[in-house]
């Protein structure tokens, strides 16, 4: 090891929540030496290497694209591998935690299937026929409009952080929460989708119940503005199709909707 390496290697210091329930499990506190441009990702592998090789971490990519290392670093969910020492108060303990919206499976790893379950709701996206050409097309501004939507990298942090979901269990059933607002935006103004899922999202995915607190967009390692750009646009969708007087007036004369419209995903699913 030259002197110079010597110089700016130090030591940190990590309190890592070990057990395999909330309620027995504890803060164990750990000291191993660290070195410049260290991400706490690291930290947990010189854990793993040198104090306890048993440490449950879930972890793929290391570069912030799998989502697969989200957890609660100093209270606030981060990736762990994004998360550099340096960004960290230096002389205070660096505090990690698994996510506490999803259940433990040990250490710092949570069982997100949850999410899963939820993906399976939404219908995909059906194509309208290609024109006359054989050809599909659609303007730039329409592409550009979503495409912040398919930067997600499902770390699920979105889920984490929404009160929603982390507060009322009982919630989860009837609640898509964030991400899915996300994925349900992006097919909805997608300009060649056939579907209609408002009714849907109003009446199984639960958009009524976020109340855009914008916790979910603070934390977005994407950088993806899910309250402004996703949830709210989906609301205004609602209100205009469900309680507009003015969209009830002509459902009343005409009884349906208008010809061209989407096809509604419940009898799109059939």
């Amino acid at each position: 090891m030259t002197e110079t390496t010597e110089q700016v290697r130090r030591d940190a210091t990590v309190r890592v929540f070990r057990g395999e329930d909330r309620t027995s499990g504890q803060f164990v506190e750990y000291t191993v030496p660290v070195d410049p441009g260290m991400v706490v990702l690291d930290v947990m592998f010189r854990v793993q290497q040198m104090r306890a090789p048993d440490l449950a971490v879930r972890w793929n990519c290391k570069a912030g694209k799998c989502g697969s290392c989200s957890a609660e670093i100093n209270g606030r969910p981060k990736l762990m591998c994004m998360t550099r020492l340096s960004s960290l108060p230096p002389a205070e303990p660096i505090t990690v935690a698994p996510m506490a919206t999803f259940p433990l499976v040990r250490d710092l790893v949570t069982d997100v299937s949850f999410n899963y379950e939820k993906a399976k709701t939404i219908p995909a996206v059906r194509l309208a026929p290609p024109g006359p050409d054989g050809k599909r097309r659609m303007f730039q501004e329409e592409v550009d409009r979503v495409q912040e939507f398919h930067k997600c990298i499902e770390c699920f942090l979105c889920q984490n952080v929404c009160h929603v979901i982390r507060d009322h269990e009982e919630n989860k059933e009837a609640y898509a929460g964030p991400r899915f607002f996300v994925k349900l935006a992006a097919l909805e103004m997608h300009p060649l989708d056939t579907r209609d899922r408002i009714e849907m999202i109003r009446a199984r995915e639960g958009l009524g119940y976020c109340n855009i607190t914008k916790c979910c967009t603070e934390v977005c390692p994407e950088s993806i503005k899910i309250t402004d750009n996703a949830i709210i646009p989906l609301k205004e969708r609602v209100v205009s199709e469900f309680y507009d007087p003015l969209a009830w007036v002509k459902r009343r004369i005409f009884g349906g909707p208008d010809d061209g419209a989407k096809e509604p995903a419940a009898v799109a699913d059939r």
